[in-house]
């Protein structure tokens, strides 16, 4: 699994530019930079850098969540797929 050697031992350095998501969990959750680090470092592999704006929307409005979830839009469907998959992927390697 390339996704787990890329999060081994990784560590977010202040002076990197986080992405939508890792800004997003930095600024609403008590995780420290080494989590957030790593989930940003698994969004970068998982989800384009459009769905990777999508998701950050939900750390500031998780009723948005349960809105695409339970949306009928096929669209809604798809990009809630690839968040499922990103969320899964981030847990297993970020939880550590």
């Amino acid at each position: 699994m390339m996704v787990a050697c890329a999060c081994a031992g990784m560590v977010f350095a202040g002076s990197v530019q986080a992405g939508p998501i890792g800004s997003a969990c930095m600024k609403g959750r008590n995780a420290g930079t080494t989590v957030c680090g790593c989930i940003d470092q698994i969004a970068d592999r998982t989800l384009s850098r459009a769905d990777q704006r999508r998701a950050a929307g939900l750390f500031k409005d998780p009723d948005k969540a349960q809105q695409i979830r339970m949306s009928d839009r096929q669209a809604d469907n798809d990009f809630w797929a690839r968040y499922k998959n990103f969320a899964a992927t981030a847990e297993a390697y970020c939880a550590r």
